[in-house]
């Protein structure tokens, strides 16, 4: 599978080498808005402030790039699902429901069938409700300290909320219920 990157509102610097004058292959600092990462068909977007992006060589000659990003959290991206992990969910949460929108959050595993089903759908729904923050939250190992705070058991599970607190969740891969509850609240 595929890894596609790009980059938004983005400005590129490059480093000086040694004599003074640019080298842009040999590193470069990437200022972005958000990352589009696409995935088999898939579109999650991912929210920072700022990334940096190193390109070097490696032992036998092949370019290697290197992401890093700071935890500074600009905002969600209106109309699309934004990738949230434990550390970005909680500052983006609180972000958007001071700005009285709701969140809707789907937490997902990679090897769930349901969630597969369910993934691009979610999709459609962010594209359709731009009054709503749509969020998904992947629960691996990284984020079990997050998946266990929020009380997951099982996956898919979708989680609506209000002035930071869950309003209403649904379990399962019950799409009808999910318009229901977000036309409930939004």
């Amino acid at each position: 599978m595929a890894l596609q990157v790009s980059l938004s509102s983005s400005s590129m610097l490059s480093t000086p080498s040694s004599g003074g004058s640019s080298r842009s292959v040999s590193q470069s600092v990437v200022v972005a808005d958000h990352l589009k990462f696409s995935t088999g068909g898939q579109r999650i977007s991912k929210v920072f402030k700022s990334v940096s992006l190193r390109n070097s060589e490696n032992r036998r000659g092949a370019r290697v790039f290197t992401v890093q990003s700071s935890l500074d959290i600009a905002s969600p991206v209106v109309g699309q699902v934004t990738e949230v992990d434990k550390d970005t969910f909680w500052p983006l949460v609180k972000g958007a429901t001071a700005e009285d929108k709701i969140v809707v959050l789907d937490m997902y595993t990679q090897w769930c069938g349901p969630c597969k089903v369910m993934a691009p759908k979610f999709a459609k729904l962010a594209e359709k409700y731009l009054e709503v923050v749509f969020m998904k939250l992947d629960c691996n190992n990284e984020n079990r300290p997050l998946a266990k705070e929020l009380g997951i058991k099982v996956v898919p599970t979708f989680k609506i909320f209000k002035n930071n607190e869950v309003v209403k969740e649904v379990t399962g891969a019950k799409f009808d219920d999910l318009v229901k509850y977000i036309e409930d609240f939004k």
